[in-house]
């Protein structure tokens, strides 16, 4: 039997004049028929009163809001900004038009941190973890001492013993030989090692985005692999080569040791994380060693340098791709969590676990444009104040703001102080459900000048234009959130706690009523 689900929708009240909230029961695919429907409506609504919408600067924005001019209050890791109307800047040109209900400015409430400060900060994101120190035991400040101080003696103890080896193989029986190649040899590890930490900083996406971490890595283990092999073709330049290739092979050895564990700990049943680790390192060691003693073996005929790395290389990936996507987790990542929304609003089941990790994008380039992003900044998400006016009263009742910021093409969702973590999950179904309103507008747009060729579209659309598509997510969200929690639970997500990786970006004042 298909699900079903109700979706509230205003009705007269008989003799009252009122409103009254009427339920109507929807069939499976009820999130994408009444997304289809509502886009119709809104758009219907949207030309009908367009020319009443567009009302000048001055008039668009409160009274209230005129007389003191804040917006809002944003925090960010302790410091406060304050969004402001700009009155000189309401007449600026935005695109060839004046910008719709004015504009407003960031204003820090703060003065700038000191120098030393600032230093310090900087610091702290390489060599402590993200929301320290209450993200950690009190035990790891004296373990990473210790830790810290072993690393110190053992790589000062390098120095000397890569000299002696080298020296031992007889590189020269000068002095200043044997120390100079040593040197060099230090710097270009030395280097990768730099490379590591700054990789480092990364911090929760390795929590966040383990798979698509772990396959990048892979990728540039290869691509160190390939400038190392490239010495032999520029061996004047192999100092700033390998310098360059152990920077990279580093990189990679980050991100495969840092989600080495999680990754293990998605197979282990009870207290066996350890045993489950240390026996999968083993079989890893051992298809290491095979591969090492068949490429002895390969080696010896003298076969294309060329071609055996990009055969080599063709396997290592083609492994690596197919190893990621094997992997079964019951969290919801922003890449799992899409692939979630987007079954249930167009056939109203969430897929299986295995499903839901089987569809999920591994590879994101980084000039993939992503459509929604989750706690970000006020002045990112907004293009005038007289759209966050407009907006605002539909989530007095929430503890996030949904918007669509059509020149950037992103649906941003904004989250207030209080927000927790089960709204910043509802923020993001939101977010996603606006964006699916978004597409079907856009697909409509597109068909309408198909069918129109010969007229000129020339309009350059505002975050006001949006307006009754936020108004219609807000309705399907009420009436279907619960409905997705329940199913998703039901294929064994876990909803208490998300990988959403939300933005640090918080609005003040801004808080349900």
């Amino acid at each position: 039997m298909a699900p079903v689900m109700g979706l509230k929708r205003p009705a007269a009240a008989a003799g009252a004049g009122a409103a009254v909230a009427q339920t109507v029961t929807l069939p499976a695919p009820a999130v994408r028929d009444a997304v289809r429907a509502a886009v119709r409506e809104a758009e219907a609504t949207a030309q009908a009163t367009a020319p009443a919408a567009r009302v000048p600067a001055a008039a668009a924005v409160p009274a209230e809001i005129a007389r003191d001019g804040v917006l809002c209050l944003e925090e960010i890791d302790g410091r406060r900004w304050s969004y402001v109307v700009d009155a000189a800047g309401a007449a600026v040109k935005a695109k060839g038009r004046a910008s719709v209900g004015g504009a407003f400015k960031a204003v820090p409430l703060q003065s700038p941190l000191p120098p030393v400060e600032e230093i310090m900060s900087f610091i702290r994101s390489y060599v402590v973890p993200e929301g320290f120190p209450h993200s950690v035991t009190p035990s790891y400040v004296p373990y990473m001492s210790w830790r810290a101080l072993k690393h110190f003696f053992g790589g000062a103890m390098g120095v000397f013993t890569t000299r002696t080896l080298l020296n031992s193989v007889g590189v020269s029986q000068s002095k200043a030989v044997p120390g100079a190649v040593a040197i060099n040899w230090i710097l270009k590890d030395g280097a990768g090692r730099v490379g590591k930490m700054l990789f480092a900083r990364q911090g929760k996406k390795f929590d966040y985005d383990l798979k698509q971490l772990r396959f990048s890595g892979d990728l540039l283990m290869e691509l160190g692999a390939g400038i190392e092999l490239a010495t032999a073709a520029f061996p004047q330049l192999f100092l700033p080569m390998a310098c360059i290739a152990n920077v990279v092979k580093n990189v990679a050895a980050v991100t495969s040791t840092s989600t080495r564990t999680p990754i293990y700990k998605a197979y282990a049943k009870g207290e066996n994380i350890g045993d489950v680790t240390a026996k999968g390192e083993s079989v890893g060691n051992i298809a290491d060693l095979l591969g090492t003693g068949l490429s002895i073996l390969i080696s010896k005929s003298n076969p294309s340098l060329v071609t055996s790395f990009a055969f080599l290389s063709c396997g290592y990936l083609l492994s690596s791709y197919h190893e990621v996507r094997s992997v079964v987790l019951n969290t919801l990542n922003r890449a799992r969590f899409t692939v979630a929304v987007d079954s249930f609003i167009k056939t109203g089941y969430v897929p299986t676990l295995k499903d839901g990790n089987s569809q999920e994008t591994v590879f994101n380039p980084p000039w993939r444009h992503e459509p929604v992003a989750i706690g970000s900044r006020f002045g990112e998400a907004f293009q005038e104040p007289a759209s966050f006016i407009a907006i605002k009263p539909m989530f007095e009742d929430e503890r996030y703001i949904v918007t669509y910021n059509p020149t950037k093409d992103k649906v941003y969702a904004l989250l207030k102080d209080q927000a927790k973590p089960d709204d910043i999950l509802k923020a993001a179904f939101h977010a996603h459900v606006l964006l699916h309103f978004i597409n079907a507008s856009h697909a409509n747009l597109n068909a309408r000048r198909r069918m129109n060729s010969s007229r000129s579209y020339q309009h350059n659309p505002v975050n006001m234009d949006f307006l009754p598509h936020i108004e219609e997510s807000c309705k399907i969200v009420l009436s279907s959130y619960g409905v997705f929690k329940k199913k998703a639970r039901e294929q064994g997500w876990i909803m208490s706690e998300s990988l959403l990786n939300p933005g640090r970006a918080r609005l003040c004042g801004v808080v349900p009523q």
